[in-house]
């Protein structure tokens, strides 16, 4: 658990509020200039690579009741969602995130279920590419990177928020009923609404 002490939390809290989200660096001592030149420049990338399932495969399912066939395309999923999608009846296969879209098409699949993973959904060219593929064959739905790939699919555009939502009690408002819901967030890019 990483913890800092001996700065003025205040003037750093001032900062990335004026500035938004930055890179930086904790370290027990001073960090030469090498550090932080190699600080100022680091980039991630393709970190949807590095979070996906190397080959498809069958969850094992707790649940026998009526089975949906769902095609979960993993982008970095949590566990939680398969755990999930399981308790309302969804027979799931996962695949990874480069999987071949007719994989999914020749499958017989009711749906297709888009996962969150990292990163700034923009970089996922060859997967925005396969999804439009998909769109329009099955019934698709997305959570966060999922949600936003599917915008990029349909053309929307996306862009850094100044600050992440980050956190388990974020309210959102459902306007039809009048009521508020309280959520977790996890999220630093946004759907443009501009050019929806």
């Amino acid at each position: 658990i990483s913890g800092i002490s001996g700065i003025d939390t205040r003037e750093l809290t001032r900062i990335v509020r004026e500035e938004g989200v930055m890179r930086g660096i904790l370290s027990e001592n001073k960090p030469s200039d090498d550090v932080v030149k190699k600080m100022k420049v680091y980039e991630c990338k393709n970190p949807v690579d590095m979070v996906t399932c190397d080959k498809s495969y069958e969850y094992e399912s707790k649940n026998n009741s009526n089975r949906l066939n769902i095609a979960v395309m993993d982008f970095g999923l949590k566990r939680n969602i398969l755990r999930s999608l399981d308790k309302r009846g969804c027979k799931l296969t996962v695949f990874p995130a480069n999987i071949n879209p007719k994989e999914i098409l020749n499958g017989r699949f009711d749906g297709v279920m888009l996962t969150n993973g990292p990163g700034d959904p923009q970089d996922n060219v060859e997967i925005i590419e396969n999804i439009k593929k998909l769109l329009g064959n099955l019934p698709m739905f997305g959570i966060c990177l999922g949600h936003q790939l599917i915008a990029l699919a349909h053309g929307a555009s996306s862009s850094k928020l100044k600050y992440g939502h980050r956190g388990a009690n974020h309210p959102v408002k459902d306007l039809k009923k009048d009521r508020v819901y309280i959520t977790s967030q996890n999220h630093g890019y946004t759907i443009n609404n501009d050019n929806l």
